[in-house]
């Protein structure tokens, strides 16, 4: 099935993402509470996906998101200049005190039989301030933009986002831009603001105008109300239960062309059984299985979509593009931070069977 998502050729940018850019404090393998010092990671479910296009993949990508004007924010942009993302601030002052801020995710990695904690500090969040009108989507897609991606994390931070999200999914459509959607269900967000009757007012409409759906079968049947089995009650390697739920879910948005989720089987903080699916105009795929020795397991979601979105971007087959999203995944548990370290030369590597082989 050659460009089954008629896929523009060319643009000025291969990506573009849309979301809060974070920065995450990490202990490594210490607990919070007795930590004594801390690595300092940039992320953001949607700035993730871009960073590891551009960084390891070599695509053309930008994120438009919010920036204040103080010392972490200059940490933050700095990163992403580092990543080669090309940004789209919405500019914030920071008023010395209050905010507002860049969020804060703090986590340790866990170890063993203890597993990973993360927890966050979004108050006065910057992010959560961005609101329709705040970006220039004609300039923005002007130039061509191949893909646009946004997340559910990001739409359920505040009761403006997702109505952004909606604005610039509708900008993206009428440029000819391919549109994907990382469900990424937070019921803690969500909570705060209108529980799972405002998740689904707000995720359907935007799913409204999305190609590509990321996620796994709990977050379908949360994000979209779609009703399914127990996501208990089959192994979670089994994606019996994920295309059941699809089924049900292009029939409710039947303009989703794929939806694509990872398959992982923790056995152990650092053991890991890793997989990945994806549903594409009604015929599936699958990846290898392969076992995970996992250094920091934050990221390795946003890791498969990048791979995945790489190998259509770039004319792979359907399979093909699956495995790259899986083996890219599966390299990043390999590092720490949330985004990616590996070259697509390994990535391929992988993806073709490759092996841990000391490489002279």
């Amino acid at each position: 099935m050659a460009n089954p998502l008629a896929i523009r050729p060319t643009g000025t940018l291969d990506f573009l993402s849309l979301g809060a850019l974070v920065h995450r404090l990490d202990p490594g393998i210490m607990p919070f509470r007795k930590a004594q010092h801390c690595d300092i990671h940039v992320s953001g479910g949607e700035f993730n996906v871009a960073a590891n296009l551009s960084d390891c993949f070599r695509l053309k990508t930008g994120v438009a998101s919010a920036m204040v004007d103080y010392p972490v924010g200059d940490l933050i942009a700095e990163r992403v200049r580092a990543m080669g993302v090309t940004p789209f601030y919405k500019k914030f002052k920071h008023d010395g005190v209050r905010g507002p801020n860049m969020a804060t995710v703090y986590s340790d990695r866990g170890q063993g039989v203890r597993g990973p904690v993360v927890f966050y500090n979004r108050s006065n969040e910057a992010a959560a301030q961005l609101k329709a009108g705040d970006f220039n989507w004609a300039e923005i897609f002007g130039g061509g933009v191949r893909w646009f991606h946004s997340g559910g994390i990001f739409a359920a931070l505040s009761d403006t986002t997702g109505e952004l999200i909606v604005e610039a999914m509708q900008a993206a459509k009428a440029a000819g831009a391919v549109t994907s959607f990382d469900l990424n269900y937070r019921q803690k967000l969500w909570d705060i603001w209108g529980g799972q009757t405002k998740a689904l007012n707000v995720l359907g409409r935007i799913v409204e105008h999305v190609d590509v759906l990321v996620g796994n079968e709990e977050d379908l049947q949360k994000g979209l109300g779609i009703e399914g089995q127990d996501v208990e009650s089959k192994g979670k390697l089994d994606p019996s239960a994920f295309y059941a739920v699809i089924d049900k879910a292009v029939k409710k948005f039947p303009k989703v062309k794929a939806v694509a989720t990872t398959l992982r089987e923790v056995h152990s903080t650092n053991r890991h059984t890793w997989g990945a699916v994806a549903w594409i105009k009604g015929q599936t795929y699958q990846s290898p299985m392969c076992e995970l020795d996992v250094v920091d397991r934050v990221g390795g979601g946003d890791g498969y979509a990048a791979g995945f979105i790489y190998g259509l971007l770039t004319g792979a087959s359907e399979q093909e593009s699956v495995n790259l999203g899986w083996a890219h995944g599966a390299l990043l548990t390999t590092f720490p931070g949330d985004t990616s370290m590996a070259t697509v030369e390994q990535v391929r590597a992988f993806a073709q069977g490759g092996s841990a082989r000391i490489q002279r």
